[in-house]
C-alpha cells in the first residue's frame, strides 16, 4: 500500500529534476474546503522548491468559512469579521507530492492546514479532522484501511452551457440505463478513459470503470489504501473529473441526485482494520457474526457504525440534496441494517478472510471524503472501545422491512441530531460540532429562502 511505488509519485529531488529539465513547471498546492472542493495556488517549480517545500505558504482562514459562492459567512467562531479574518498556515504533506499528468507540466501537493498562532492543526479543517482518527486508531495498534465507489453523471454540455440552460433539461451523455453496459460505455471512453489514465499516471491507481444504472451515469473505482490516502486520492479523482470534463467540452455531477427519475449517484465507503505494518486484516476470524466468521473487532466496529450513523449522518449525506437519494428500490438504503451481500442494507458485509471488509451504501457522490472516513472510523472505534454489539443480520429487502431505524430523512433532522450528540463532542472536539453545524445550518436555510423550479412548474398557473 505504499504510495512511494506508485507510478506518478514524487519525491523532492525528483520534482527538482522534472523542474529542471522543464518537464514540471507549476505545483498545484491545494487542501479541501467544506465541501470537499480543493482550494489552494499555483506556484512556479522553483519558488515551491525554494520556499513553499520547506516554508509552506499562507491562505486566508475565511476559506473555512465561505459557502458554495465563496461568501464570508456571519456566525462563525473560528474566523469573523471582528476577528479580521487573519491567515492559516498550508503546509505541504510531501508524501502527496505527484504528477497532475492531466494538467499541463504540472505537479499536485496536498497541505496540512496549521493555525498560525498555535502551530498545530487547525482543528475544524476536514483532512485535521480525519488525521485525528487515524491517531487514535494508531494509538490502539490498527491501520484503517479504506476504499471509495464513486459515481458520476456525465453531461453532453459544458458547465458554461449547463448554467445558462438554468441547469434545467440538459442532455444526458447517454441515453438509457447503462449498468455494466459496454456499448454505451464505449461511447463515453472520451472521458472514463482519459481519467483512468491520467489518476493511474498521477498517483491514483485505477481498478475499473463501469456504467450505471441511469443515463450518462457511470463509476470509477480506485485502489483501496489507508484512510488518509484514499481521501486525498477521492479528492483528486473528483478535481481531475471535473478538469478533463471541461476540457473536453462535457461536465459531470457528483450531486447525490441529479434528476428525481433516475438512481442517485452514490459513494459507497469499504472499511477495514489492518495492524499497523498494514500486513493482517484484522477483520479476519472464525466467530460467527450472523452469516459472516470475523473477528471481534469486526463485530465491534460494525456494531459502533452502526450505532452512531444517524447522529454523524452530516458527514455521510452534507447537502439539502443527499436526502433526495433515500428512496426505496433505487440501491440506495433507507434503513439502518446490515446484510451480508445485500444491496438493498445500509451497510453491506462483504469478502472473507483477508478481504473481509464492511460496505457503507449510505454516503452519497457529494460527500467531504475527509469528513465521511472521519465519522465512519470514530464510530467503528468506538464499539470496540465499548464493545457495541450489532444489530442481527438482515435477510431479505430491508426496503420491506417495517421495524428498522430509518436513516435520517432531511438534512435539518441530521443536524439536529449531529448537533446534540454527545459522541460528536467527545469524537471530534465541542468545537469542530459547532463549527460543522452552523455550516449545514446555513446551508439549510439558504435552500429554505429559495424558489426552486418545481415550485414554480407547481403554482406558477394553478395557485
Amino acid at each position: 500500500m505504499s504510495s512511494e511505488t506508485l507510478r506518478g509519485m514524487l519525491t523532492l529531488d525528483q520534482l527538482r529534476q522534472e523542474i529542471e529539465d522543464g518537464s514540471i513547471e507549476t505545483v498545484v498546492a491545494v487542501f479541501t474546503d467544506l465541501y470537499g472542493r480543493f482550494m489552494g495556488k499555483r506556484i512556479t517549480g522553483d519558488f515551491f522548491l525554494e520556499h513553499t517545500a520547506s516554508g509552506g505558504m499562507h491562505a486566508c482562514d475565511y476559506l473555512l468559512t465561505v459557502d458554495m459562492a465563496m461568501e464570508p459567512v456571519p456566525g462563525y467562531r473560528y474566523a469573523n469579521w471582528a476577528l479580521g479574518y487573519g491567515d492559516f498556515h498550508l503546509v505541504p504533506d510531501i508524501t502527496t507530492l505527484r504528477r497532475a499528468t492531466w494538467l499541463d507540466k504540472s505537479a499536485l501537493v496536498i497541505c496540512h492546514v496549521a493555525d498560525e498562532k498555535a502551530h498545530g492543526p487547525v482543528a475544524v479543517a476536514p483532512r485535521s479532522i480525519l488525521a485525528s482518527q487515524v491517531e487514535a486508531a494508531a494509538a490502539l495498534g490498527y491501520s484503517a484501511v479504506g476504499a471509495s465507489e464513486l459515481e458520476y453523471f456525465i453531461f453532453d454540455e459544458t458547465y458554461a452551457s449547463a448554467r445558462d440552460k438554468g441547469f434545467v433539461s440538459l442532455k444526458h451523455f447517454g441515453a438509457y440505463v447503462e449498468d455494466y453496459h459496454i456499448l454505451q460505455g464505449t461511447r463515453e471512453e472520451v472521458l472514463n478513459a482519459a481519467a483512468r489514465k491520467h489518476l493511474s499516471l498521477s498517483g491514483v491507481p485505477v481498478e475499473f470503470s463501469k456504467g450505471e444504472w441511469g443515463p450518462g451515469q457511470h463509476e470509477l473505482n480506485i485502489r483501496y489504501a489507508p484512510v488518509l490516502t484514499m481521501a486525498d486520492r477521492h479528492a483528486i479523482y473528483k478535481q481531475c473529473f471535473k478538469d478533463l470534463a471541461g476540457a473536453l467540452g462535457l461536465s459531470v455531477s457528483f450531486m447525490a441526485k441529479v434528476d428525481e427519475r433516475y438512481a442517485g449517484s452514490s459513494s459507497h465507503i469499504h472499511l477495514s482494520l489492518w495492524d499497523t505494518e498494514e500486513t493482517h486484516n484484522l477483520f479476519a476470524g472464525e466467530t460467527p457474526v450472523g452469516p459472516v466468521r470475523g473477528s471481534d473487532l469486526f463485530r465491534w466496529f460494525l456494531g459502533g457504525w452502526i450505532a452512531h450513523a444517524r447522529e454523524l449522518m452530516v458527514f455521510y449525506a452534507p447537502t439539502v440534496n443527499s436526502y433526495k437519494r433515500y428512496q426505496a428500490g433505487s440501491w440506495a438504503p433507507t434503513s439502518l441494517a446490515w446484510s451480508a451481500d445485500n444491496r438493498t442494507a445500509g451497510f453491506r458485509v462483504v469478502g472473507q478472510g483477508k478481504s473481509l471488509r464492511i460496505e457503507s451504501r449510505i454516503p452519497g457522490a457529494d460527500i467531504n471524503p475527509y469528513l465521511t472516513y472521519a465519522a465512519a472510523l470514530a464510530s467503528g472505534l468506538d464499539g470496540i472501545r465499548n464493545q457495541i454489539e450489532p444489530p442481527p443480520s438482515f435477510e431479505g429487502d430491508v426496503y420491506s422491512a417495517r421495524d428498522l431505524p430509518q436513516v435520517p430523512h432531511t438534512l435539518r433532522e441530521a443536524t439536529d441530531a449531529f448537533e446534540s450528540s454527545a459522541f460528536a463532542k467527545a469524537a471530534f472536539g465541542a468545537d469542530v460540532v459547532e463549527h460543522y453545524t452552523h455550516f449545514f445550518r446555513t446551508e439549510q436555510a439558504a435552500y429554505d429562502r429559495a424558489v426552486t423550479d418545481w415550485e414554480r412548474a407547481r403554482y406558477f398557473e394553478q395557485i
